[in-house]
Formats: C-alpha cells, sequence, structure tokens
C-alpha cells in the first residue's frame, strides 16, 4: 500500500511514524517538500528510511514569500518523483492571487523540462486551475480532491484523482460520489498528514499509517474489495510517478 501524499517534515517523530506505517502495510510513502526549508528536511528524512520517495515544490501559499525556484531545483536534482504540491489557493488567499498564477505557471514549466508529473492544490480556483493546466501536457495528479466542479476537467483530461482523510467524513458525500466516478485506473489516496485525518482517527494528528482507513471507505464506496484496491492504488502510483 502507497500513501501518495505525506508531509513527514510537520510530524513531530517522522522515523516513528514511517515504523508505524509499515507494520499497517503501508510501505510506500511520496513525502511533499513545500519551499526550500521543508524540501530539504523531506530530503533528510527520505535519504534515511527506505520507501520514501520525495516531490517538491513551492505551494501556493509561499507564492509570495521569495522562494527560489531555481535553488530549490538544484537541492533536489535527480532525486524528484514529482513537482508538487503546486497550485492555486483563492480560499486562504496567504498570497496575491497573481502572485500564485506566476508561481504555478512557472512550475508547470518545470515540470514539463523535467517530464515529471505535476501534484496540484486547488481551492476555491477551479476555473482558473483548470485554465492554466490546460496546456501543461504531462500527468496531472489533483491532491486531497475536494473540488467536484474539476471533476469533469479531471474525467475529461484523464487526470489521478487522490482522496484523503475528508472523503470519509460523514458531511462529505460530494466527495464519495466523486470518488464512485473516477476510473480504475486514475484513482490514488494519501493522508495530506499531518492534517485530515480519516473518521476513524478524527482529532488525532493525521499520519501514513492512517491511509488504510481511507482506502477502505473508498472501497465500501465503490462497491470494492479493500486489498483489490490496494493494490490497483498501488500500480496507479506507480504509473503516475514513474516509479519503480
Amino acid at each position: 500500500m502507497i500513501d501518495t501524499h505525506a508531509h513527514l517534515d510537520a510530524l513531530d517523530d517522522a522515523g516513528a511514524a514511517i515504523a508505524r506505517a509499515r507494520e499497517a502495510g503501508v510501505s510506500r510513502i511520496l513525502a511533499i517538500g513545500s519551499g526550500l526549508a521543508s524540501t530539504r528536511a523531506t530530503l533528510g528524512i527520505a535519504a534515511a528510511e527506505t520507501g520514501v520517495m520525495v516531490a517538491a515544490g513551492i505551494h501556493p501559499h509561499q507564492a509570495a514569500d521569495g522562494e527560489s525556484l531555481d535553488e530549490l531545483t538544484a537541492v533536489t536534482e535527480g532525486r524528484l518523483v514529482a513537482v508538487g504540491e503546486i497550485g492555486l489557493d483563492f480560499y486562504r488567499d496567504y498570497a496575491p492571487h497573481e502572485d500564485q498564477r506566476r508561481v504555478f505557471r512557472e512550475q508547470l514549466e518545470l515540470a514539463a523540462e523535467l517530464g515529471k508529473p505535476v501534484i496540484v492544490h486547488c481551492r476555491a480556483a477551479e476555473d482558473e486551475t483548470a485554465e492554466l493546466l490546460a496546456d501543461f501536457g504531462g500527468t496531472v495528479v489533483l491532491h486531497c480532491f475536494s473540488s467536484p466542479a474539476l471533476l469533469p476537467v479531471a474525467l475529461e483530461r484523464d487526470y489521478y484523482v487522490s482522496f484523503a482523510g475528508n472523503v470519509t467524513y460523514p458531511k462529505a458525500p460530494e466527495l464519495r460520489e466523486a470518488a464512485q466516478a473516477i476510473p480504475a485506473g486514475r484513482i490514488l489516496a494519501e493522508t495530506d498528514c499531518p492534517y485530515l485525518a480519516p473518521q476513524p482517527m478524527r482529532g488525532k494528528r493525521n499520519e501514513p499509517a492512517y491511509v488504510v482507513h481511507t482506502l477502505e471507505s473508498l472501497a465500501e464506496t465503490r462497491g470494492e474489495d479493500a486489498r483489490e484496491l490496494a493494490q490497483r492504488i498501488d500500480a496507479n502510483a506507480s504509473a503516475a510517478f514513474q516509479l519503480a
């Protein structure tokens, strides 16, 4: 089983969390570096652990912080499986919209140059996200899917769609409806830890081991066997992120 999106550097003890994940059957984790300092920390965790891969990017919240994309690229040379998470967040508005658009465009160009997939964050910016992605010819993963308005675009363009713990929440039927609509070859699961712990662990700090609860919810929603879905998601992740 794989957790396709974890902020390991935001955990108190990443090594202990990784060990618990292995005990739960989670053998691979895609760790996300957000900005330079986070990416350096994430690379250090990955170097010390087996089964941990790294994606990195400048998060939309950081778009006005002066993060150097050149420096980020230099630090991660040859070690990235994806560029992300990147995108737009007009809900929190931690950075001006134009800065977010500019940084998103630059990172889409970088991913195209590197031949890497992109991991996309979208909140309250569905139309502009779809517009900016329209000319990107590489693989797109819509992370922590919470934008049903993007579902038609995702289906039309064959995007990968990744579901986090919020798909398990009682007040999120629209996310479960979206999960039912995703083709078998395009569904992924993640924790987005330490955020969004799934319903059985609600109130606790999320960690990679808890992806099993999201997987079980997705299997129930889709009327599938959880073990078979886990294997399919693992295969989907290998294809999306070009993993061995």
